[in-house]
């Protein structure tokens, strides 16, 4: 009786860890793995009424009419595991030294952030547009949702120091690109950079990927994201334990400037206010009203502006 009760036992153990490693490779595929198919993630569309007082259609016009007059150039660096990592370039020659590194959201490219490129461009900035590790025209079989990202954009940073004689930088993000900004803040960087600007990001991949389990799944992150983690670190190089941009934003020594809008689902303002209230840096906290995820630019695009223009000119020498 006692041998057919552990053969019983280690049959059960046997199929839940492979149930799980069955589980942790079907997130890893479907959140980590670049692939064209991907789910919709919650709180992913717009929260802003169909009839918002911005004409929309009139303002994406007459930004695609300025795109069509700019000449942008594709830049190309290696990463520090040999990957081929471009970005998307628009010289100003009125920069005197300015510049501003873009980072794009999940699944995006640098290709994105029109509107923000153009306010910038007109501010006499130099603007770069990485297309991050796993998209766009960048190589990597992965998304790294910020963290080994953080390593690449040290080498984007030192690119426009040292080839574009860049002496004041910006790193800006929404989303995704808000964690990257964020993770890259804890590194030590050159004294050209000058300040952080997180729009929408996220204060870990644990927590994230746990959000979005939770509403698109129904189901606990323990124990699902621990396998995933693992399952991660095994074919992308980095567990979600160590993908913290609250970590990171505890070592910046940056002044800091956290939008979040306080409709946003897709990332909670709960995870924006923990990133505020986790820096020890000069901050700034604007919670956006009526506005969901990284929607703060199209909806309340002249206070925006102004704010943004105040942190920026604040922190140039």
């Amino acid at each position: 009786m006692k041998k057919r009760i552990l053969i019983i036992l280690t049959s059960l153990i046997i199929l839940v860890l492979l149930t799980l490693t069955i589980a942790g490779n079907y997130f890893y595929n479907v959140a980590i793995n670049r692939s064209k198919e991907s789910v919709e993630l919650y709180g992913g569309k717009s929260s802003v009424p169909a009839n918002a007082s911005v004409d929309e259609q009139r303002e994406k016009e007459e930004v695609e009419k300025w795109l069509g007059e700019q000449t942008f150039e594709t830049l190309e660096i290696e990463s520090y595991d040999g990957l081929k990592l471009k970005g998307v370039f628009l010289n100003n020659q009125q920069s005197n030294g300015k510049a501003v590194i873009l980072a794009h959201g999940y699944r995006g490219n640098g290709n994105d952030m029109p509107g923000i490129t153009k306010f910038y461009q007109e501010q006499g900035y130099d603007v770069l547009r990485p297309h991050a590790r796993g998209h766009g025209e960048s190589e990597g079989d992965y998304i790294g949702y910020g963290w080994h990202e953080r390593k690449d954009y040290l080498d984007w940073i030192n690119l426009l120091i040292n080839e574009y004689k860049a002496t004041d930088i910006y790193l800006h993000g929404f989303s995704m690109g808000g964690a990257t900004v964020l993770m890259t803040s804890g590194e030590n960087l050159p004294k050209e950079v000058k300040g952080i600007i997180n729009d929408s990001g996220y204060t870990s991949v644990h927590e994230e990927l746990s959000h979005q389990l939770k509403y698109l799944y129904k189901l606990p992150a323990f124990p699902i994201m621990e396998v995933t983690s693992i399952v991660t670190k095994i074919r992308a190089g980095y567990s979600f334990g160590e993908a913290s941009a609250i970590k990171q934003v505890k070592k910046n020594t940056l002044p800091l400037f956290v939008i979040h809008g306080d409709q946003d689902r897709l990332v909670p303002l709960e995870m924006g206010i923990e990133i505020f209230e986790a820096a020890t840096s000069e901050k700034e906290l604007w919670i956006v009203p009526g506005v969901g995820h990284t929607e703060a630019y199209t909806y309340a695009k002249e206070e925006y502006q102004d704010r943004l223009m105040e942190f920026l000119n604040k922190n140039l020498q």
